[in-house]
């Protein structure tokens, strides 16, 4: 499985960015999909997940209520859409992808897309 994450940029505090994460290979083996964060000098942090057949999501407090994950299996993509955005959400996000754990943590994760940076102005 690999994949291939995009949609950052820069952006004022209080704005809106839609990451995407485009999913190829052996799709179909891929249960979860979620996005982390990495600050400079920080750990890569969990942002959200999703389970592709419930839909089912989750999010880190820091998050709920300003993203939304969403996935369009279809197109075997997977959608981050933020909003309120805070310059403490700059960071390098990424999407991760894994075929039967669910979890929190970088660890829970088995495949990794490249990382787009994400940059909140004040």
């Amino acid at each position: 499985v690999q994949l291939q994450a995009s949609g950052g940029g820069l952006v004022q505090a209080g704005g809106s960015l839609r990451l995407s994460c485009a999913a190829s290979g052996r799709t179909v083996s891929i249960y979860v999909m979620a996005w982390f964060r990495q600050a400079p000098g920080k750990e890569r942090e969990f942002v959200a997940r999703i389970r592709r057949t419930q839909g089912i999501t989750y999010y880190a407090d820091s998050v709920r209520g300003r993203f939304t994950i969403s996935s369009d299996n279809a197109k075997n993509t997977v959608y981050l859409e933020m909003n309120s955005l805070k310059p403490e959400d700059t960071a390098v996000y990424y999407c991760a992808a894994d075929r039967s754990r669910v979890g929190s943590t970088p660890a829970a994760y088995e495949y990794w897309g490249q990382g787009t940076l994400v940059t909140v102005s004040s």
